[in-house]
């Protein structure tokens, strides 16, 4: 009896060590296989597998953007309730005949309008019964854009097969064809020795290598080899063309990796705030800058910042030289440019330089420093002169900001700098504190963006678009070289778009209900905060998610943040667009109602006769 007491407390003891001994050995086990797996070399890597091409197609030889996408162990993918609606659509691909689509574009319908003062270059959008529900086709052979820089030199043939431009401007060094490829050697009408070289004339008087000098529009750009080669003094220029006889100018600008849209100095503002534009240039853009009592040039001057700079090269400037090239007598010359000046001088611009092919104007910094002629332009009385989405353009001059204060920064100091609308209190709802916290956030955002999606910073995305760009907080925190965004603001969202082009960014008004003017196939990286729950009730989602799909290129990526139901909604008809989507847990953890969807745009081109067929390696 005593013996087995004894005993018993031993056994017992033993069999603890042991125990003990073995969920110890098992714990150090599985932490040391969970390091093993986060550190790349397991199978559980974090690495989501979203086979986003079939094998048989492959765009390019660069890396899988879907291989990219890297979601860390506390960024889970979500599982959603399914609601009843939408219910999946899948869309068909339209016609090999829609693959350059422009909805508000369309050659056919412009021509009903106007051609008095471009009207009919300018927007006009299908009404609803017209509108096109089906996926635009990239071209038989369509390539992934060579990369940045690269690109600004070189376009694929078989993404902009038109060959009118080689023609049209084969004196003008503007494109060459070689086997395959376009080349741009970089030259313009009127700068045939190479845009370098006109823009180290510009600089002689215009300080454009300081950072000063940051936003520049181009009026009638051409292929934006002006605002390709600004690129490297690191101006963005926002480049404009319409769709004309020549094709595809503003396609080619964007293939290259160059900002562009499609418009027209017409009837209407063009789509931005004023004093926007540190300086604005038209080389032989062959604007009628003196008709319409200088409705154009006020137009210019009300996009131009105070102490901005105006550049204009070709006729009349050096008419004594060129008259006989252009075909117009030394008398209706000499008379254009006298009056060029005279509107200039009523505008409050100084002529600054003068020679050969170039002139270039300067606008007053403030009111105080403009002494207008008594024979002055009018005032334009609008009580809103932000409010230009549509609205007709009038002979009339944009005062000068009523509150006087704050200077801009150089570039790049000024990306993070609070702009000086901000400090002056005219943006509604934003104040100092407001715009420095935004920064923080989206510094956070993009980090993490770039923890889901490896090549995001890198130039795969060189095209960049923020559909509803708030204060440009998504723009500056992934400014870069190897990149550029279009920042867009609804017309129906609160006006932020003045404080984008204060931090040195570029950006556009735009109401999404309609199609944006570009290209299909044009952007590389959509991205979409809140958008959906922006313009609830007032379109149709599908008409959304179809435009987007249209503007962005084969194998492109689109990031949304939005409430889980809508993009709930937005998962089920990405599918039946060919998107292949992951849903996953906002930054700050599962309780927050926000998510992030990650969507791929599979690779897939236009067949015969307009079904799809897959592309071959190149």
């Amino acid at each position: 009896m005593s013996s087995t007491k004894n005993t018993s407390p031993l056994k017992n003891q033993t069999r603890t060590s042991i125990y003990i001994i073995i969920v110890t050995g098992l714990c150090c086990f599985f932490y040391l296989l969970g390091a093993w797996q986060r550190s790349g070399f397991g199978k559980g890597d974090g690495v989501i597998a979203m086979e986003a091409v079939t094998k048989q197609t492959q765009c390019t030889n660069t890396t899988h953007i879907v291989t990219n996408l890297d979601f860390e162990p506390h960024h889970k993918t979500v599982k959603i309730p399914q609601r009843a609606n939408p219910k999946p659509v899948m869309f068909k691909p339209c016609g090999i005949k829609y693959k350059d689509y422009t909805p508000c574009h369309e050659q056919k319908r412009a021509m009903k309008f106007p051609r008095e003062n471009m009207v009919y270059r300018e927007r006009h959008c299908p009404p609803e019964n017209e509108k096109l529900r089906c996926l635009i086709p990239a071209p038989k052979g369509y390539k992934t854009p060579f990369p940045w820089p690269k690109s600004r030199d070189y376009v694929h043939y078989s993404n902009v097969p038109f060959k009118s431009l080689t023609v049209a401007k084969a004196g003008q060094n503007w494109v060459k064809f070689q086997g395959d490829v376009f080349n741009f050697p970089g030259g313009g009408t009127m700068f045939p020795q190479g845009a370098d070289a006109y823009i180290n004339e510009l600089a002689k008087v215009i300080p454009i290598k300081d950072g000063s000098v940051r936003t520049a529009l181009d009026t009638g750009c051409g292929v934006a080899s002006w605002g390709a080669y600004m690129l490297k003094k690191n101006v963005l220029t926002m480049s404009f063309a319409p769709r004309d006889v020549h094709e595809a100018q503003v396609q080619f600008a964007l293939e290259r990796g160059v900002p562009a849209i499609i418009g027209v100095l017409g009837s209407i503002h063009l789509p931005y705030p004023p004093r926007a534009f540190d300086m604005a240039q038209c080389s032989r853009c062959l604007i009628p800058w003196t008709s319409n009592e200088g409705m154009y040039l006020m137009e210019v001057d009300r996009v131009l910042r105070p102490g901005g700079y105006w550049v204009l090269s070709g006729p009349p400037i050096n008419w004594k030289t060129y008259y006989k090239t252009w075909k117009r007598s030394k008398k209706e010359l000499k008379a254009e440019q006298r009056k060029i000046e005279e509107i200039a001088e009523s505008l409050c611009w100084e002529k600054k330089y003068e020679k050969g092919d170039i002139a270039i104007w300067r606008k007053k910094t403030n009111d105080r420093s403009c002494k207008r002629p008594s024979s002055s332009v009018k005032t334009c009385k609008g009580k809103d002169n932000d409010d230009v989405w549509y609205k007709p353009m009038e002979a009339c001059v944009t005062p000068f900001p009523k509150v006087s204060g704050g200077e801009l920064k150089k570039f790049p100091e000024r990306l993070f700098s609070v702009p000086p609308c901000v400090t002056k209190g005219l943006v509604e709802g934003v104040n100092t504190e407001s715009y420095q916290e935004d920064n923080k956030l989206w510094k956070k955002r993009v980090s993490n963006y770039k923890r889901i999606n490896r090549l995001i910073g890198s130039s795969r995305y060189r095209n960049v678009m923020d559909i509803n760009a708030g204060l440009g907080g998504f723009a500056a925190a992934l400014e870069s070289p190897k990149s550029w965004v279009m920042n867009v603001v609804p017309t129906i969202a609160k006006n932020t778009l003045s404080v984008v082009f204060e931090r040195g960014l570029i950006g556009i008004y735009h109401d999404w209900c309609e199609g944006f003017s570009t290209y299909p196939r044009t952007y590389d990286l959509i991205h979409a905060s809140n958008v959906f729950s922006l313009y609830k009730n007032r379109c149709n989602v599908e008409d959304i998610l179809l435009e987007m799909d249209r503007i962005l290129r084969p194998e492109g990526t689109v990031i949304f943040r939005d409430e889980v139901d809508v993009l709930n909604d937005v998962r089920k008809i990405a599918k039946g667009m060919r998107w292949e989507t992951k849903l996953m847990d906002h930054e700050d953890g599962p309780l927050v109602p926000e998510k992030i969807l990650v969507a791929v745009k599979k690779y897939w081109v236009a067949g015969d006769g307009g079904s799809v067929g897959n592309s071959t390696s190149p």
